[in-house]
């Protein structure tokens, strides 16, 4: 017969950790690791970086932890209703007793194959050199026109040429369409970028679909650009052949392919990856304003360049026109040498004048007309170098309104060093003089 208290006795008495521990030990030796199925609902990511959520599908459901080191590495961002694949390990959460699987991998589900495929041409690619940093060239501060390659009817359309006109309205820009999804849309984006290359090239030769600025001057960079979408949507951008032709862009070539988290084969191929078509095209278009900045900042550089130089010009006029002023030395030496040459003069008048007295009384019978003629001519001579005299001499420069000024003693002031404030002076003037008195100097 069965006995209740045997049976009791036999059986073990669990604490509830240690049965917890002893389900996830069970769960780890029978299930992990695990790949599942299903969609996320209540997706939420913590200040720490962790993320929670949970997978379900039309038969159950399982609560998801995704540890911040593994969600730091996802490829997209995951979001509520999206079907995915994950690989992880089962385990039981303790403080609640809850079945919980601690998700390592995740993946957008059914995108497995085309994955490895990814990987397998960007492993090619990656060694023949396609994706060499030497290669990418800078990009060019001021374009003379933008290139872009994309869907007509896209919005990533929309967001560039609105990124456009805001920050550089003046720069054309040349859109050539193309397919960006499906089965033809490599073909379309080759073809595309060869008329673009063609227009790099030449600057001539292809009417532009759509010009924003009538006039299109050489295009010196290209936006290869799409909205976001699933690894499917982008695949066209995953291309060989599309691969091979971004990197024979003349110019330097922009991708700007899906959101932030989404990475393509073009843009490891292009010349700079940007994370969305709004932000490609905000790197290759410098905003207006801050180059109207630059160029009022050089042009007040240029103004007070220019400033500086009248003014060095404004000083050594006003020195040399100090130096005019004050001829005080200059006129006592010419005084001087006119002094001296105005006493040779009239011994050399008068000796002359003494041969010719008697020369005159020799010749006076015959030649008195000749002779008056001659003294007329010596008056006027004399007459001539009386006035030279006079229009050399310092008075005249002292008519003029310029003064001498000389201190105490008598000696020549020409230097505000050689005085002090307060130090008694004389100015000689044309018509008298002034006692001074030195208020302040100023040194040149």
């Amino acid at each position: 017969m069965f006995d209740p208290a045997v049976t009791h006795a036999t059986r073990p008495v669990w604490q509830v950790g240690a049965l917890c521990r002893a389900v996830a030990d069970a769960l780890q030796a029978r299930f992990n690791p695990v790949q599942v199925r299903g969609e996320i609902t209540g997706f939420s990511r913590a200040a720490s970086g962790h993320c929670y959520f949970t997978l379900k599908d039309r038969d159950g459901q399982i609560r998801c932890a995704m540890f911040r080191r593994s969600a730091s590495a996802l490829a997209f961002s995951p979001r509520d209703g999206e079907l995915v694949e994950v690989s992880g390990k089962l385990g039981v959460y303790e403080a609640r007793g809850d079945l919980q699987l601690v998700v390592e991998d995740m993946r957008r589900a059914g995108q497995g194959a085309l994955f490895e495929e990814f990987l397998r041409l960007k492993a090619r690619l990656e060694a023949e050199g396609l994706f060499d940093a030497a290669r990418k060239r800078p990009l060019v501060a001021m374009p003379r026109a933008i290139g872009i390659v994309t869907s007509p009817g896209a919005a990533a359309l929309h967001d560039v040429v609105t990124a456009l006109r805001r920050r550089v309205p003046h720069i054309p820009v040349v859109l050539v369409p193309a397919l960006v999804q499906g089965a033809q849309a490599p073909a379309s984006i080759c073809q595309a970028l060869s008329k673009l290359y063609l227009l790099a090239q030449q600057g001539q030769g292809l009417e532009p679909v759509s010009v924003l600025n009538p006039a299109a001057p050489p295009i010196d960079a290209i936006l290869l650009v799409r909205g976001g979408g699933s690894i499917k949507d982008l695949w066209a951008f995953n291309d060989e052949a599309v691969a091979r032709m971004v990197v024979q862009s003349p110019v330097p070539l922009i991708s700007g392919v899906g959101h932030e988290t989404d990475f393509t084969i073009a843009d490891f191929c292009a010349d700079l990856r940007a994370p969305t078509p709004t932000a490609a095209a905000e790197l290759v278009a410098q905003p207006q304003d801050a180059w109207l900045g630059a160029l009022q900042l050089l042009a007040g550089r240029l103004a007070d360049g220019v400033q500086r130089q009248l003014d060095q010009r404004h000083q050594r006029l006003d020195t040399a026109a100090q130096r005019l002023g004050r001829p005080s030395a200059l006129a006592a030496r010419q005084q001087l040498q006119l002094s001296r040459l105005a006493q040779r003069m009239r011994h050399g008048v008068l000796l002359k004048l003494q041969r010719e007295a008697q020369t005159q009384q020799g010749l006076q019978a015959d030649l008195p007309q000749k002779w008056q003629r001659a003294l007329e001519r010596r008056d006027q001579h004399l007459e001539r170098l009386q006035l030279r005299l006079e229009l050399l001499s310092p008075q005249r420069v002292l008519e003029r309104g310029y003064a001498m000024l000389t201190d105490v003693d008598g000696r020549a002031v020409t230097d505000p060093a050689q005085v002090r404030p307060g130090e008694a002076l004389q100015a000689t003037l044309a018509q008298g003089r002034l006692d001074l008195t030195v208020d302040q100097r100023r040194l040149l």
